[in-house]
């Protein structure tokens, strides 16, 4: 996986601010929304979703696009994870 062209083809579909973010081993995040659309492709590791009625598993890999104002949580795997993150509104993830 080449972040320097999963970078390059978050920006060409609109995501104003493109950066990678890593988290510890078991983070958990609360029930939030975002006001735009946000995508996250997995760089390392793993985290868990609940959105809406779905449970989704992301690995090394994956793109998961999280709608704007969708309610939903997540919690980091046990070796942590380092994301590529895409917003369509700037410090909106």
């Amino acid at each position: 996986m080449n972040k320097e062209n999963l970078t390059k083809k978050l920006k060409e579909e609109g995501f104003v601010n493109v950066y990678e973010w890593h988290d510890e081993p078991d983070t958990e995040y609360p029930e939030h929304a975002h006001k735009g659309a946000a995508a996250l492709y997995i760089l390392e590791g793993g985290v868990a979703l609940d959105i809406g009625d779905e449970k989704i598993e992301l690995r090394e890999g994956d793109r998961f696009d999280v709608p704007a104002g969708k309610s939903h949580t997540a919690k980091v795997g046990s070796t942590g994870c380092i994301f590529l993150v895409g917003e369509m509104i700037e410090g909106d993830s």
